[in-house]
C-alpha cells in the first residue's frame, strides 16, 4: 500500500517509547503498508549533532524521511520537552521536507504534566518542517504502555494515521 518510516526517539526497544513504537508498526504493517523503523539512536551521534550530511547514515535518514509517504515521530518526553536526538534529525531536514505526506506524533512520559510537549514543543517542530497534515497523535504514560487502553489508543491514531494517507496516495496515482 504505502511506504511509512517510523523516527523512533526511543532510548532502547525496551523503554516505553520503544513499546510504542513496536505497537504502532504492528498495526500499520498488519493494515499491508511497507514500515519501516530509523532508530535515531543508531545513527552516528557526531555526525548527527554536527549536521554531517556526508555521513552515509545521515544521508540514508535524510532520504527515507523525504521518500516515505508517511512519517510516525516518537519521542520520549523529558522535561516537557521531545528527545533532542529527534530534534537533531528534524533539524536535518530541508524547510518543507513534510509538506504533503501524514505526520503522526507520539509522544510517552512519566507525567500527564508533559502532555503539554505534543502542543507546544512536538508540534510546531513539525510545522517548522513543512507538515500540513499532522494527525492528532497520542500521549501516553510511561506506567500505561503495554496496557490495553494504551493499546486502544494507539490503534485508534493508526487508524487516524492510515485514512489520512488515503487522499495523499489518490494525488500520487
Amino acid at each position: 500500500m504505502s511506504d511509512l518510516l517510523i523516527i523512533s526517539g526511543a532510548p532502547s526497544h525496551s523503554a516505553p517509547t520503544g513499546v510504542v513504537v513496536s505497537h504502532v508498526s504492528a498495526v500499520l504493517e498488519a493494515a499491508g503498508h511497507h514500515v519501516t523503523l530509523l532508530d535515531v539512536r543508531a545513527l552516528p551521534t557526531l555526525s548527527l549533532l554536527t549536521e554531517d550530511l556526508r555521513d552515509p547514515a545521515i544521508t540514508d535518514a535524510v532520504s527515507s524521511v523525504l521518500s516515505a509517504d508517511g512519517v510516525v515521530v516518537a519521542s520520549p518526553v523529558y522535561r516537557a520537552a521531545y528527545s533532542g536526538l529527534v530534534k537533531a534529525l528534524l533539524d536535518l531536514l530541508p524547510k518543507k521536507a513534510l509538506r504533503g505526506r501524514a505526520v503522526l506524533p507520539l509522544a510517552t512520559g512519566g507525567s500527564q504534566g508533559f502532555l503539554v510537549a505534543m502542543d507546544y514543543a512536538l508540534h510546531p517542530l513539525l510545522a517548522a518542517k513543512g507538515a500540513d497534515q499532522v494527525v492528532r497523535g497520542e500521549f501516553v504514560l510511561d506506567r500505561k504502555v503495554g496496557s490495553a487502553e494504551a493499546a486502544a489508543l494507539l490503534d485508534a491514531a493508526a487508524d487516524r494515521f492510515v485514512s489520512a494517507l488515503t487522499p495523499r496516495l489518490r494525488r500520487a496515482s
